[in-house]
């Protein structure tokens, strides 16, 4: 029980770790407090519920539905390049600050909605979360693989928790608007980079 619990947290949180476009739209929200706790939220329940598909055994089916995965994939590919170059406008055009940015919050709908988009359009969160964290699970048993799945979740539940609390403490940082062209070059650069490694 103790070992599966550890294995799941273990593999849970080096793949959710990366850094991805998940983990960026987080960053941002939270170091603008912008719906933070929704998005967080949002993040860790769609976690869940694609590791206990995985463990279920859905993964088996959507390895055999190649045609799912293709769709999104172009889905997902054309999504993060929108994206990307919406975050790549705002560091060549610049003159954000922590509080600038803070008073331009967008809605609690289009933090929702990006966020699920970031999330359930991403064919790599199927492969890792489904097929791979599924498999794993796999080796430890009918009983083994549930705990592992909780010990996947509650990764995902802690990591995500404190990348959304920790980014507000680098709210100094940003007050400065040439951190905040450096956040969203790096955010660009990420979901280009993943559009491209998505479709090549």
């Amino acid at each position: 029980m103790i070992y599966s619990l550890a294995s799941g947290l273990a593999s849970g949180l080096s793949l959710i770790i990366a850094i991805g476009a998940q983990n960026a739209f987080v960053l941002r929200q939270g170091v603008q407090r912008s719906h933070v706790l929704l998005v967080v939220a949002v993040c860790a329940l769609s976690d869940l519920v694609l590791i206990v598909l995985g463990v279920a055994g859905v993964g088996v089916l959507i390895e055999r539905a190649p045609a799912v995965l293709e769709v999104v994939r172009w889905a997902g590919a054309a999504f993060l390049l929108a994206y990307g170059l919406m975050a790549a406008m705002r560091a060549v055009r610049g003159g954000q600050t922590a509080l600038t940015v803070e008073g331009r919050r967008g809605s609690w709908a289009a933090a929702l909605g990006t966020c699920l988009a970031l999330t359930w359009l991403n064919p790599h969160v199927y492969l890792d979360t489904v097929l791979l964290l599924g498999s794993l699970a796999g080796a430890h048993g009918a009983d083994g693989r549930w705990w592992f799945a909780a010990g996947a979740g509650l990764g995902s539940i802690a990591w995500f928790s404190a990348l959304g609390a920790g980014a507000r403490y680098l709210a100094p940082w940003f007050a400065r608007p040439g951190s905040w062209r450096v956040l969203d070059g790096g955010i660009a650069l990420v979901m280009v980079t993943l559009a491209v490694m998505l479709v090549a």
